[in-house]
This record gives C-alpha cells, structure tokens and sequence, in this order.
C-alpha cells in the first residue's frame, strides 16, 4: 500500500489517499482521491507513479464520501484509466453532481440557514466556499453502488464496506478484517473531531447516527486506522471512545448555554462555543449546534421551539444522566 499525501485548497489540514495493490496482486485502487485542483492532481500522479504505476494503471477508486476532497478527482481519475468508481448509494447523488441530488443538498442547506438563524451576512460567505468547491470538480464520475457489509478485493485485501453515517448519510468505512486494517476517512481521524450536522444538513439525528457508527467501531476493534487526513490511528477503537467523550461534554456545554443564556436558536449556541466564524466553518459551527440541541430535544431534555429556539425542557430538572442517550464503550 502506498499513502499519498495531498494539499488541501480549502479545508484546513492536509489530505491522505491510498494506493492499494501497489504489489502487484489484485485491482490497483485508489481509497478517495483528493480535490480536483491542478496542483494536487499533480501530486497524485507523483504518488502513483512513486508506487511504479500511472493513473490508465488505476482499476478501481473506492470512495468513504461524497465531500470534494476525497470524490472530487474521480471523475478525471476514471476518464484517464476507465476505474469503476464506489460509493455509498445515499452519497451517490451528490458525487455525480445528478442534478436532483445537488438541488436537494442546496435546498437543504438554505432550509437549514432558516432553521439555525444564521445572518444574511453569514449565508452569503458561506455560499461563496461551496459553490467554490463545487467548481473544483471538473469531471464527473459514473459509479456503482456499495452496500453495508458489501466485500470487495481491493489490490490483495478484500475489503468490507461498513456504512458509518453521521459526518456524511452514506459515509463508508472499508475493513481488511484478516489485517485489522480500516481505511476511515473522515469518521475518524487523529487530530480533529469530524463535524457532525453542517457537514452533511441531509441527515436528521445526525449526532446519534454518528455515536452508532463510533460504537461500531469499538465493537469492530480494527488494530489501525488510515483517515482520509493525517497519520495513522494506532488505536482506533480508542479513539472512537475519544471522540464520544468529546461530544458528551459538547453536549454539556450546550447545556450550560440554555442555562445561561435562557432560550436560543443554533447559531446562538454556536457563537457561544466557537465564536467568530469564518469561511466552512459557518457551514460547521451552526450544524454542529444544531445536532447537539437536536439529540436532547429527541431526548426529552430540550423543547424546540416554535420561533426556531431551544429551550430547557419544563420537566427538565438539574444535570441530565448523559448515559441514557450517549454509549458507554
């Protein structure tokens, strides 16, 4: 296997991708494949052909999720080397820029900027980031579908699919079980918690999916993880438990605001645990806001609102038992 390392135009951090079967046995395939911006395109002809190959070499391109930073070169990639490229049906409809599923996605993305009572101001900065990464896919891929549970030989693994929604509907994860080697993407990575709620504005109880998938992987226990960002996850089912810790005092802060502050909206909230926000993180900061609030209004610990606030729950009496709706791994 051969990690390529990617720049990262608009995101903050750098990207990882992987060459599979770079030995010589099975399909030679890409897990995600980075941006598609001239610069990185470059650096992932580099890395393929550091590992001996090209991109016509390319068989397959597997992808974790619909975001451009690890779909956005499938369209060229498969053009150069006829790939078949794989993703998850819910994230299909976005990584093939079908034009129903684009207009769904912004329908929803403006829904939700009514919801969270994000300022004009706001709405029109954080519409120039995405319609800049829209343009950065030149190329559209046709794909077929991979299903949870589904296996595929990749290079000389065979790979299990494991349908991880929460920072996307159709996040996938990919499992060399025989190895303990998961190929994460953006569900878990080292450094930062993955967004949950801008990222994806299609999933409702976006923060409770994304705890399932995090208990799935506890329960699947990989003994290392690749992320589509960064370094390798030595102990991935650690940083699983990690990542639940960080979103149950997450929870504890939004909490805290409604406490203090009496009712408020998502974006409100959001200001309060991030501040200023600039760039993607408008998309992020309120969504993120908005699935904490959403997962203790689905618990009966909050009361949304009919003017689009957030309230303490009425029956709502001193601190909640978290335990009763986040895992305990």
């Amino acid at each position: 296997m051969q990690a390529i390392a990617l720049e990262n135009t608009v995101f903050e951090g750098a990207n990882t991708v992987y060459l599979l079967g770079t030995d010589g046995n099975g399909p030679l395939t890409l897990v995600d494949v980075g941006f598609d911006d001239p610069d990185i395109r470059n650096q992932l002809v580099a890395g393929i052909e550091a590992a001996g190959y090209a991109v016509a070499d390319v068989d397959q391109v597997l992808l974790t999720h619909y975001h451009g930073d690890h779909s956005g070169l499938a369209g060229w990639v498969q053009e150069q080397s006829g790939a078949t490229v794989r993703i998850h049906e819910a994230d299909a409809p976005v990584v093939t820029a079908a034009e129903a599923g684009s207009r769904e996605l912004r329908a929803k993305q403006e829904a939700a900027f009514d919801a969270w009572g994000m300022p004009e101001s706001k709405r029109t900065a954080v519409r120039t980031v995405l319609e800049e990464e829209t343009a950065l896919t030149a190329e559209t891929p046709s794909v077929e579908p991979i299903a949870d549970g589904e296996t595929v030989k990749a290079g000389s693994f065979d790979l299990t699919a494991h349908h991880l929604p929460g920072h996307t509907t159709g996040h996938v994860g990919y499992l060399a079980a025989d190895e303990g080697i998961f190929w994460s993407g953006d569900v878990l990575l080292p450094r930062y918690t993955p967004n949950v709620g801008g990222a994806d504005v299609r999933l409702d109880g976006a923060l409770a999916a994304y705890l399932e998938s995090l208990e799935r992987i506890v329960d699947i226990a990989p003994t290392v993880a690749w992320p589509g960002h960064r370094d390798p996850i030595e102990e991935p089912a650690a940083r699983a438990r990690e990542i639940i810790e960080h979103h149950r005092e997450r929870t504890r802060r939004v909490l805290n605001v409604l406490r203090e502050d009496g009712p408020a909206d998502a974006w409100s909230v959001s200001h309060e645990l991030f501040g200023e926000l600039e760039a993607i993180h408008i998309l992020h900061g309120p969504g993120e806001a908005s699935a904490h609030l959403e997962h203790l209004a689905a618990n009966g610990v909050v009361e949304h609102r009919d003017d689009g606030t957030y309230a303490l729950a009425a029956a709502s009496t001193g601190d909640p038992d978290l335990d009763e709706f986040f895992p305990v791994v």
